[in-house]
Formats: structure tokens, C-alpha cells, sequence
């Protein structure tokens, strides 16, 4: 490789995950980011209770995405063969716990939308 464009990128992407896969997953973080945007509008504040379930969820998701790419890549925490493994697998944590607390926020903020004072 030795350009790293945008399109490479998308088919080391693809070979890891999968095309089915890999666009599926890009679909589901595009739906629940539009998702998101859409009842950060709508609220118009942030309800600090379902913000505190969101953060409790991140470990979760942190874990779940390490797990899962673990999963896909038929790999084990005994694979780990330097520091670049270690910082992957922190942004993956990283990317994982952010993932959940959104998806969490998100879908309290649909089922539980907030209470108007007169109609508003």
C-alpha cells in the first residue's frame, strides 16, 4: 500500500469485515447518527438523566466493540504484538463507548420524548 487514500481505506475496510458487512454497519451509524441529529432538534436541550444512562453504557460498548472486532477477525488479546495494537484497540474501545452512548441517548430521547409545558 503505498498511498493510503480514501478508497483504500474502503477496501482494507471490506477485506477485513466484509462487504455485506462493512457497508451494513456504515448504514446502521449512518441511520443512528441522522437519528441523533434528529432528536437533538426536536428536544432542543439535553435531558442530563438520559445522558447519565448513555455515559453508564459506554463501558458496554467499549467492551462489545473490542469483542466484536475480535470476533471478525478471528483474533485473541494474546495477539497483540506492539503498541500500534494497543492504540487500534483503544480507538476501538474509544469509537465503541461513544457508539453506545449515542445509540443509548438515542433511543430513550424516541421511546421518551420530553414533556411540553402548554403545547409547546
Amino acid at each position: 500500500m503505498k498511498d493510503m487514500t480514501f478508497g483504500t481505506m474502503i477496501a482494507v475496510f471490506e477485506e477485513i469485515f466484509g462487504r455485506w458487512l462493512f457497508w451494513g454497519m456504515v448504514v446502521v451509524a449512518v441511520v443512528v447518527t441522522l437519528a441523533y441529529l434528529y432528536v437533538l432538534i426536536r428536544d432542543r436541550s439535553v435531558s442530563w438523566r438520559k445522558f447519565l444512562w448513555a455515559q453508564l453504557a459506554m463501558p458496554v460498548g467499549a467492551v462489545a466493540a473490542v469483542w466484536f472486532l475480535m470476533a471478525v477477525t478471528h483474533s485473541r488479546i494474546s495477539d497483540i504484538g506492539g503498541p500500534v495494537d494497543v492504540i487500534v484497540l483503544l480507538g476501538v474501545a474509544a469509537m465503541g463507548a461513544v457508539g453506545a452512548a449515542i445509540l443509548v441517548y438515542t433511543v430513550q430521547s424516541l421511546i421518551w420524548p420530553p414533556e411540553r409545558d402548554g403545547g409547546v
